[in-house]
């Protein structure tokens, strides 16, 4: 097949690791060939361009600035996209019939480009949900709730959704919201299709452990805990904060890594209290991260209290492919919490719960853990539930069971 895949990810190869390379990398091992369109932000001052490699065409499409960027511009990306794209697919991949529409939320307004397609070339088109917007911005307060941008956004959401052959949700949870608030959705169209990745196993020596915590600056006698990936307000990131501050325990060593809009304000709280017990570390490239990761011993989720969508936060799969038992401090209608303690490889605990966070963080610090069984239950369920090939599997499936769909 020809796919097409739509996503606001930037990427350069599908050799990179991520979520999405990962996935398409599946495909292009199965014999398909990758049309992949993704954005080249204002300020990279780049003229669209595209990047080939075997099995693989990836569109570098200019757009406004995107991610980690004011509201208004943002919004302004984010309504002007599904033009940047159709425009640049129409240049550039002219000749291309399209069997498959992969694409992923954000954004929300990639319709008139999956339209088109579909119209054109008869393709069946799945939706890769990873957000559901525009709850989450109610929820963050960042748009009013039934007002103007808010209800034009559910117009936008209504239309993707209607557009979209299947659905693929997160986790259970993630399915269920849908549902409930998009009663005309048939429950046939709807699956869960977790996040994914094609995972490395590299056990790490005591003398790599041992270097990368050198190299680092983090203690070789200490319990560390990371937290890694987006800083932004929907990670609720004054609880982390607030984690570091009332943690009294001699044991634990908090580690940050990461970007994002609230980086600033994290900067200035460490540079204001000179914290004992945490490191706080700029966005570091992928590898570099991986194996600083490997050097830890606990990951930490975090995400906003105030959330009423049940998110499925990605890094979770970087935590469970090096085998680290895992804390999540989340709001209470995401299943992240029941999917990590259902599979004995972590603890979950409410958002702004200070004492409860305190005595998990004790738990894992104390002498009344396997915490070797904790990592082997972490890479299990890597392995069971977030495997590429299982993501993989469920597209294809869906492909063979529309019976509109000429199988080649």
């Amino acid at each position: 097949m020809n796919i097409l895949f739509l996503t606001l990810v930037n990427m350069n190869s599908l050799d990179e690791k991520g979520l999405y390379t990962d996935l398409l990398r599946e495909f292009r091992k199965n014999g398909h060939h990758i049309f992949a369109v993704n954005p080249t932000e204002r300020r990279n001052n780049k003229a669209t361009y595209i990047v080939s490699e075997e099995g693989a065409d990836i569109l570098h499409v200019k757009t406004f600035n995107i991610q980690k960027t004011n509201i208004i511009e943002k919004g302004i990306a984010t309504l002007a996209i599904e033009f940047q794209y159709l425009k640049a697919i129409k240049k550039h991949f002219p000749a291309h019939k399209f069997d498959l529409i992969l694409y992923s939320t954000p954004p929300i307004t990639f319709s008139k480009v999956i339209n088109y397609i579909k119209n054109r070339d008869g393709a069946f088109s799945y939706l890769l949900l990873k957000d559901i917007f525009p709850q989450n911005a109610v929820d963050m307060k960042m748009i009013k709730e039934k007002g103007v941008l808010h209800k034009m956004f559910l117009k936008k959401e209504k239309i993707l959704y209607n557009l979209s052959d299947k659905i693929g949700c997160m986790s259970e949870a993630n399915l269920n919201f849908v549902l409930k608030h998009n009663p005309y959705i048939n429950r046939e169209k709807i699956e869960v299709n977790p996040n994914s990745i094609d995972p490395e196993f590299k056990n790490q020596s005591i003398e790599d452990i041992t270097s990368t915590r050198l190299k680092f600056g983090l203690p070789l006698d200490k319990m560390v805990f990371v937290y890694g990936g987006n800083l932004g307000k929907p990670q609720g990131i004054d609880f982390l904060i607030e984690t570091i501050e009332k943690s009294e325990n001699p044991n634990a060593f908090f580690l940050i890594v990461g970007s994002g809009t609230e980086y600033k304000k994290i900067k200035k709280w460490f540079e204001q209290n000179n914290p004992k017990n945490a490191k706080l570390i700029n966005f570091l490239p992928k590898i570099e991260y991986d194996n600083l990761l490997k050097a830890c011993d606990v990951g930490l989720l975090f995400l906003h209290k105030d959330f009423t969508i049940p998110n499925f936060p990605s890094r979770l799969l970087s935590y469970l492919e090096y085998g680290l038992p895992v804390i999540a401090a989340t709001d209470i209608n995401t299943d992240v919490g029941v999917v990590i303690e259902n599979a004995g490889c972590g603890f979950w605990s409410q958002a702004g719960d200070i004492e409860n966070m305190k005595l998990l963080i004790d738990r894992f610090t104390s002498n009344d853990l396997d915490l070797l069984e904790m990592k082997h239950n972490s890479r299990n369920l890597l392995e069971t539930k977030f495997h590429v090939k299982h993501s993989f599997n469920l597209i294809i499936e869906s492909l063979k069971n529309l019976k509109s769909f000429n199988t080649k």
